[in-house]
């Protein structure tokens, strides 16, 4: 396809979408036409999308300029190298989410599932403008528009409270962010271009204070939707309340909108970013690693786990981006090329590999009714196919080579060790330190995912409801392996992936990463460093089962045998004497009792049905958002005294007003 048509067809993806979602209003009641004609339909476009994602990574820049808007002021859309990539991310993991969602979604369950399929679609359709904008009034009225669907999807069960309460937070984070974003357009727009185009804001010269105000902006703007701490508030409430094709799609690919926002103000707008950026960036971003992963090792709720995961996740992207910004900064353009690709790639794991886990926990939900860890277990007998596809999952997520997670996180701490040359002493003592957090917070993600997998799939079931799981269905099977897949050709491609973002990090930084031919190493900086080879791996990995297959198989043939466990003497064991959610988070709850506040509910002696519980609770709610919370009311309070309800005392201030007015004028 020619680059100049790319752009014009995914602008058709996009119209497509919102009228796909118009035709789930046609039997808006009918759960039969939208799961096999609306969803469907956007998986279609999904996949179109990605394909014109691909090809836009290796074609030239396109605009065009839509005669729409408010009057002068129409919407401009580019297609590059860094929007090409993020739409290959929104398309090819939402294939794998609408084809789930096409078989997981039933009556009766909230809002309409035609209404439902009206808003995921403009959900999508918001997302893929967010990308395409070109200028501050199309990208921030598809921001608002992303922002509104995706909260009346969180909102589906909008019948229960707690559902409520939650959506509310996360528009209000939302809007906070959108007007953090507002201003640091409007500062961008004074360095002395002219009109709301981002080609304006490139041809601007901002000196480096304003210009280090507007990074600041957005990255106050960007995190908040990104869910960096301590924006990140929203997202553990959000994520339980909503469906779980929605937290897929929110944690998958709308926070990396975020992602690209931030890439676009830093790299591209203000075009000659300070070093010292990323610095607060990467000390934010490790932060919000290690936060993320000591809170998802201490969850009982699989989803809210799911979303402390991401957490962490985002905070090692922030953190690859500030190591970029650094390095970018002083001049070392080779590594700042490895921190990008590493941040690129992490992201793009991410897409899959957690879509594919919301949605395995979505399964879960539909066949047990149970989202409490506690309640679950030895489902991998009655969902096998649920239960491998998670665990491709789970291994991703958790860094395991040959799959997709260790790849990013690899290249990210190769990118922290090769900092002995940098020239800022400073670097010296904190860059091994980031080195350190990263290592120790790749570890705590694989111990997390240990207990997730281990407490829902392996084990016996914890309640007898549980024998009667079912499998997921044929959709639901589809979307998953989908998603599975690409984690293992993510994983086995490691060159390919990387040709396609050096096209980004030639766009960005103007250097890419080192060329091998090679498409099956791993190569950081040159080809003398190539150290990781995953199909090398994988064919070991094999080998090795199959040996050890042989042996326990043929060798030992008939020499084992059978007998229940060993009990240690107790008798009349239970299910409910297994490794809990609990137990597995008791260790890491008291080594770092400092990140948490915990409540202990005791029962009392006279109980007759004792329960011991411990509420884990996250310390900014308490120590910051509930304190600026009272102030703001307590402000209103103030302000409300002014409302009197009487015409002669509005009468008094309209007059000391046009007092004060008329001394200003006079002098």
């Amino acid at each position: 396809m020619d680059a100049p048509l790319l752009l014009p067809v995914a602008l058709g993806v996009v119209l497509g979408w919102g009228l796909i979602g118009l035709a789930g209003l046609l039997a808006p009641q009918s759960t039969r036409w939208v799961a096999h004609g609306v969803f469907p339909l956007g998986a279609l476009g999904s996949a179109v999308l990605a394909g014109v994602g691909l090809l836009a990574l290796f074609a030239p820049a396109s605009s065009l300029t839509l005669p729409i808007g408010l009057p002068g002021l129409p919407m401009h859309l580019r297609l590059d190298a860094l929007s090409g990539f993020f739409l290959f991310l929104l398309g090819a993991s939402s294939i794998g989410i609408s084809v789930f969602a096409a078989g997981y979604f039933r009556s009766g369950e909230g809002t309409a599932p035609g209404l439902l399929g009206l808003q995921y679609h403009i959900f999508l359709a918001a997302m893929a403008m967010v990308l395409l904008a070109a200028d501050a009034y199309a990208f921030m009225l598809a921001w608002e528009v992303m922002a509104l669907s995706s909260y009346f999807l969180v909102v589906s069960q909008h019948r229960l409270p707690e559902i409520r309460s939650a959506g509310f937070v996360y528009l209000l984070l939302a809007h906070l962010g959108a007007i953090a974003l507002l201003l640091c357009f409007g500062v961008m727009m004074q360095g002395g271009g002219s009109g709301l185009t981002f080609d304006a804001m490139r041809q601007a010269h901002l000196s480096p204070a304003w210009a280090t105000v507007a990074f600041g902006l957005a990255v106050a703007g960007f995190g908040a939707k990104a869910g960096l701490v301590p924006l990140h508030i929203w997202l553990p409430e959000a994520h339980p309340a909503a469906p779980s094709p929605v937290s897929a799609l929110m944690s998958g690919v709308m926070l990396k909108t975020a992602l690209y926002g931030l890439l676009r103000v830093s790299f591209d707008l203000l075009h000659a970013p300070l070093w010292w950026w990323g610095v607060p960036l990467l000390a934010l971003g490790l932060f919000g690693a290690l936060f993320g992963a000591l809170f998802a090792a201490v969850q009982t709720d699989m989803k809210r786990l799911l979303a402390y995961s991401s957490i962490e996740n985002i905070g090692i992207a922030f953190a690859a981006l500030g190591l970029a910004l650094v390095f970018h900064g002083i001049g070392m353009p080779a590594l700042a090329a490895l921190a990008l690709a590493a941040m690129l790639y992490h992201v793009l794991n991410h897409a899959f590999f957690k879509s594919l886990l919301f949605l395995a926990t979505g399964s879960v939900l539909h066949a047990t009714h149970q989202r409490s860890l506690g309640r679950l277990g030895g489902l991998l007998r009655r969902m096998p196919w649920v239960g491998w596809t998670a665990l491709v999952g789970t291994l991703a997520i958790a860094g395991l080579p040959p799959l997709n997670g260790f790849v990013a996180e690899w290249l990210l701490l190769q990118a922290f060790l090769f900092t002995p040359g940098i020239s800022k002493p400073f670097f010296g003592m904190l860059i091994p330190l980031g080195a350190a957090v990263l290592a120790l917070t790749a570890a705590l993600g694989g111990y997390v995912m240990v207990k997730f997998y281990g407490v829902i799939f392996l084990g016996r079931a914890r309640e007898p409801e549980l024998e009667h799981a079912h499998d997921a269905g044929l959709l639901e099977r589809a979307g998953l392996v989908w998603l599975a897949a690409g984690c293992v050709l993510l994983g086995l491609l490691p060159g390919l992936v990387l040709q396609a973002i050096d096209r980004v990090s030639l766009q960005l930084l103007g250097h890419g990463l080192a060329r091998t031919g090679n498409w099956t190493w791993l190569v950081p900086t040159s080809p003398q460093r190539a150290a990781y080879n995953p199909v090398v791996v994988l064919l070991v990995g094999l080998l090795v089962i199959g040996f050890t297959f042989l042996v326990t198989h043929r060798v030992f043939a008939g020499r084992t045998r059978r007998a229940e466990a060993w009990g240690c003497g107790a008798t009349g064991l239970t299910p409910r004497m297994q490794d809990t959610a609990e137990g597995m988070g008791q260790p890491i709850r008291r080594l770092f009792a400092p990140f948490y506040q915990t409540r202990v509910d005791l029962p009392a002696p006279t109980d007759a049905a004792p329960r011991y519980r411990v509420v884990v609770l996250d310390r900014f709610w308490a120590q910051l958002y509930m304190p600026l919370a009272d102030a703001v009311l307590w402000l209103a309070r103030q302000i409300g005294r002014i409302q009197q309800g009487r015409i002669a005392v509005y009468l008094f201030y309209s007059f000391i007003t046009l007092l004060v007015l008329l001394m200003v004028v006079v002098r």
